[in-house]
């Protein structure tokens, strides 16, 4: 990214924080202003758009704010006019990133008396601080034994003596004896945590998952592992053995291979990602950037950019014209809260970048901008309202 592109992003990103002043706003619009036409912004929007947060509305919803923003005298001032024939008469074609475009526009429209860019929901969601999730887990022994993991520590590793975190400090406990004995993994909502199973293999898991599996994999001719939620394998390859996943209605076989499965028991679509290698999902096979859907007993398979499903592991929720509805449950689930809707907002969409470590409420601020929703917190529970 050349650093002209680089001070447009920091300056939308500041928008979107609500930090931008007027002199900042001026200068991002001049910035847009040096696009002689249509085709020059498109030709930005292919070329940067992906490494910046997108606040896409509808197009019929993004006409409506595009006329009253030519109509307001603050805009008229800020944009030639010998250009808005041009964009009203192409606004349409210009899909997210022409919607996210205008919300920067119209933020000039935002400012008070006192050049404060923040409204008054996004100030009420800034009082509540309710943070992001962290390295939390515990372990179910064999004899039923739990143990707490530290949040101090990111991963465990299984091997045939002890149970150590990754940084090699031992637990203090036997990973197992000479028979193959069975242990599960679980984080809670809020909490992720890696581990190394006994064969090699690292699987990442988000939160609320748990993963079933042996001590010993080398004591049995299938490595099996039982999964319920969401995590990411990096497989280690053996040939003699195959690696298999079993998840709700799904049974997943590898050999060595980087895929991502989501499928929680209290959901009714599981999808398994792949990333690298081949995997077979109820006997149908996945290619690389494929991604099998399954829904009762039947499957579907789509082409995806594979990247995005491990958003979560790489610190980042990534959405793409998902349902608010689907947004909200991963939100529950990371930051460990209720979620409760004063309305139907089942036709509501919204891509995004957003990163994981944030607080709650500049997540839901971001979301807020595209006047899909607005939220209140109250506690630990999250109400979406119209």
């Amino acid at each position: 990214m050349n650093e002209e592109n680089y001070i447009i992003q920091q300056l939308l990103e500041k928008y979107a924080n609500g930090k931008i002043s007027k002199a900042e706003y001026d200068k991002l619009l001049s910035y847009l202003n040096e696009y002689d036409t249509l085709d020059d912004v498109e030709l930005f929007m292919d070329k940067d758009w992906k490494s910046l947060d997108n606040y896409p509305l509808s197009h019929s919803k993004s006409a409506d704010i595009f006329q009253g923003i030519v109509k307001d005298p603050v805009y008229a001032q800020s944009i030639p006019r010998r250009r808005n024939k041009i964009l009203s008469i192409k606004l349409w074609k210009w899909g997210a990133a022409a919607a996210a475009i205008i919300l920067v526009i119209w933020g000039v429209q935002l400012y008070n008396h006192n050049g404060s860019s923040l409204k008054p929901e996004h100030e009420s969601l800034q009082k509540h601080e309710i943070v992001a999730g962290g390295n939390k887990a515990t372990i179910t022994l064999a004899n039923g034994e739990q143990i707490l993991l530290s949040e101090n520590q990111s991963g465990i590793v299984i091997d045939d003596e002890q149970l150590t975190y990754n940084d090699g400090t031992s637990l203090g406990l036997p990973a197992g004896s000479s028979t193959t004995l069975t242990q599960t993994i679980a984080t809670p909502k809020g909490g992720t945590y890696q581990i190394t199973l006994s064969d090699g293999t690292k699987v990442w898991l988000n939160a609320a998952t748990s993963l079933t599996y042996s001590t010993h994999m080398g004591a049995s001719k299938t490595r099996l592992v039982k999964l319920d939620g969401e995590a990411y394998f990096e497989v280690a390859k053996d040939p003699r053995k195959p690696f298999v996943v079993e998840s709700k209605n799904q049974t997943i076989e590898v050999l060595g291979t980087h895929f991502n499965v989501n499928s929680y028991s209290e959901e009714t679509v599981s999808r398994t990602t792949l990333l690298e290698g081949a995997v077979k999902v109820n006997n149908t096979l996945l290619k690389p950037d494929q991604q099998a859907m399954l829904q009762g007993n039947n499957i579907h398979i789509l082409n995806v950019d594979a990247e995005r499903t491990i958003a979560w592991k790489n610190g980042k929720f990534i959405f793409k014209s998902e349902s608010l509805e689907s947004i909200m449950l991963k939100l529950s689930r990371w930051y460990d809260v209720e979620v409760v809707y004063n309305g139907d907002f089942s036709d509501k969409v919204f891509t995004g970048s957003m990163r994981r470590k944030d607080d709650i409420s500049k997540i839901l601020e971001k979301i807020s901008f595209t006047k899909a929703a607005k939220f209140k917190i109250e506690g630990r529970r999250i109400i979406v309202m119209p």
